[in-house]
């Protein structure tokens, strides 16, 4: 059994299948996904909190850039104050909501969380880890 990292068997594949400059995503319980890249966390409404998947998901993820929807700045600042606090000075583009859907064509995979406040969604691009 493993002792460190996600245990979560595929998202911890999917982490290892990529490459740098691929993209990823972690959303709320309402963003719309492809069923064919989505991994759903979702428990119920609030369960497990978006920035509770993001931190631990850093823990295995280099990144090196991240896209967030315009709208948060407005309708979320407290979950885009933890974002910038788990991230630091990692760049970070903003996005209409509306762009933000369609650039969920380019991603690997999302990772569906069952937070219930309004655009707690980031779009995370790899780094080169060497």
């Amino acid at each position: 059994m493993k002792r460190n990292g996600i245990l979560n068997s595929e998202i911890s594949k999917r982490l290892s299948d990529l490459g740098h400059t691929d993209l990823i995503a972690i959303g709320d319980c309402g963003l719309p996904i492809d069923p064919s890249k989505k991994i759903d966390l979702a428990l119920k409404l609030g369960e497990p909190k978006f920035i509770d998947v993001l931190e631990v998901l850093l823990e295995d993820f280099g990144c090196e850039a991240y896209i967030l929807a315009e709208e948060i700045k407005e309708n979320n600042p407290s979950q885009e104050k933890a974002i910038k606090e788990l991230l630091g000075d990692i760049s970070a583009d903003y996005i209409s909501h509306e762009d933000f859907k369609k650039k969920l064509d380019d991603v690997k995979f999302v990772i569906r969380t069952g937070e219930n406040t309004p655009y707690s969604n980031i779009i995370l691009k790899a780094k080169n880890i060497f």
